[in-house]
């Protein structure tokens, strides 16, 4: 496997591929889709358009986070991608939820393969490998998305490059990677997929996003959350916190550099300290070829997260200092 430096060089003139077809994938049918999820979720879905997806959350009563989950419209329903492994349950827990409403909800996390391209030339190699023009996978903004023959190009900028996400059948798969790599890219390992995922501040579930996470805690009000929309669930307690609280909660996931010095990554989940007292834990941890040091993302408590601060890990000599805030 090629070195993450070398990676890093790569992808940042041409374009590195990571396979994400272990991602859960739903299918919400039928004349109330919409309707249906636009009263459980965070953000607008009448903002939904054949061109465009919307990022969103689904919450439990209290505000925590139960999924976050990016929808599509493909082939006349609603397509959900979310996490790995959330699929057959999320599907279950919204079919409880249907009354009345016209909707079917399907785990269809088998019937595509995703591949993940990230680079300075993803584009071009993207609309190669799609049969699509170039112009027009270079024209998408964030969340904007294109049909093509064979499946869809999903642009999602969770990098400091382009970012791609690209949905075609299982059977097409393994075309597709052979394809992208005829084009200049190269395949990425998953610590040069995360060191780009936190150089870009945004987190990801399982690892910084979880159900003990308040949207507002991670950053994602302005992606994730409507502040104009009706009722959805988990909207009380959001509403508290900017009304009432200003906006401000308990901590904030932030991101890290670590001194070039460190040799070793420190553990994720490992504590931070600040001044003797606990102020916070890591959630990912890799290296940055771009800053030479390792970079992290992390919840620090509200007093401590600022940008500057610096922070150790619990037990050790490891000390990073903070450098913005997730989004």
């Amino acid at each position: 496997m090629t070195s993450i430096v070398d990676q890093y060089r790569i992808i940042s003139t041409a374009a590195g591929w990571i396979d994400r077809s272990g991602r859960g994938r739903l299918r919400f049918s039928g004349a109330d889709a919409r309707s249906f999820l636009q009263g459980l979720l965070t953000n607008d879905v009448s903002a939904l358009t054949p061109g465009r997806a919307v990022y969103t959350a689904y919450l439990t009563p209290q505000g925590r986070m139960v999924a976050d989950i990016t929808l599509v419209e493909h082939g006349g329903d609603i397509i959900g991608l979310v996490a790995e492994g959330q699929g057959a349950t999320l599907a279950t827990r919204f079919d409880l939820l249907i009354f009345t409403e016209a909707v079917t909800v399907t785990d269809i996390s088998g019937d595509f393969a995703e591949i993940e391209i990230i680079g300075g030339e993803a584009a071009s190699i993207v609309a190669t490998a799609m049969s699509t023009t170039p112009e027009s996978v270079a024209a998408l903004a964030n969340l904007g998305l294109v049909d093509t023959p064979g499946g869809l190009v999903l642009r999602d900028d969770a990098a400091p490059f382009p970012s791609f996400r690209l949905l075609v059948a299982p059977d097409a798969r393994d075309r597709l990677v052979a394809t992208v790599e005829e084009a200049g890219a190269i395949g990425m390992t998953e610590e040069m997929a995360t060191a780009l995922r936190i150089e870009a501040g945004r987190g990801a579930w399982g690892h910084d996003l979880g159900e003990d996470v308040i949207p507002l805690e991670a950053g994602l009000l302005d992606r994730a959350v409507s502040t104009s929309k009706g009722c959805y669930v988990g909207q009380e307690i959001v509403i508290r916190i900017l009304h009432r609280g200003g906006g401000r909660v308990a901590r904030r996931l932030v991101t890290m550099a670590f001194d070039p010095s460190l040799a070793e990554a420190p553990t994720p989940k490992g504590e931070l300290t600040s001044a003797d007292a606990v102020v916070g834990h890591l959630t990912s941890v890799a290296f940055s070829p771009a800053r030479g040091a390792f970079v992290a993302l992390g919840y620090l408590r509200r007093e401590a997260a600022e940008v500057g601060r610096e922070v150790t890990v619990a037990g050790t000599d490891a000390t990073a200092r903070v450098t913005g805030f997730a989004s």
